[in-house]
């Protein structure tokens, strides 16, 4: 059995009427590329949501009202395994003014340029986003993803 080296916790991040908060990436030599807000999980982390909520904060300076986990994208990474934990969740604040990723105070990474764009296919085919499989699931989900953070949770 191969070992999970690497895990990530990525949101579909839902704001306001449904829009799609991204991340446009730009770095010098490379077209444009837009990715969901998340990253690494970390040892501090207590759980993967709890590192999905760091990284909402750290990236947009926000919270999140909701996350549903909807996906797993694996990859073969040096050592083993990398899994991203794709959530579904709202937006419920942001404030850039208090991001604090570590990303955002270094040039030579290129540009964060946070974008909302319409929760469409069309919209998301549009755009060059990272991982190409990422794009393809939130385009062919996009009705059932909206329908999971719409329905109250009942107790069992």
């Amino acid at each position: 059995m191969t070992d999970i080296v690497k895990r990530n916790a990525r949101a579909i991040l839902l704001d306001g009427d449904d829009d799609l908060v991204l991340i446009k990436r730009t770095k010098p030599g490379r077209d444009p590329y837009w990715v969901t807000v998340g990253g690494g999980v970390e040892e501090s982390d207590a759980t993967i949501e709890a590192a999905l909520c760091r990284e909402v904060f750290e990236e947009l300076g926000g919270k999140v009202a909701c996350a549903e986990l909807v996906h797993l994208i694996t990859d073969q990474v040096d050592g083993g395994i990398g899994v991203q934990h794709i959530f579904a969740a709202r937006l419920e604040s942001m404030d850039l003014a208090a991001r604090t990723g570590t990303e955002f105070a270094k040039p030579e990474r290129g540009g964060y340029e946070v974008v909302r764009v319409p929760f469409t296919a069309e919209a998301v085919r549009g755009l060059n986003v990272m991982p190409p499989e990422l794009a393809e699931f939130i385009a062919v989900n996009r009705d059932a993803i909206v329908s999971v953070l719409d329905t109250p949770i009942r107790e069992a």
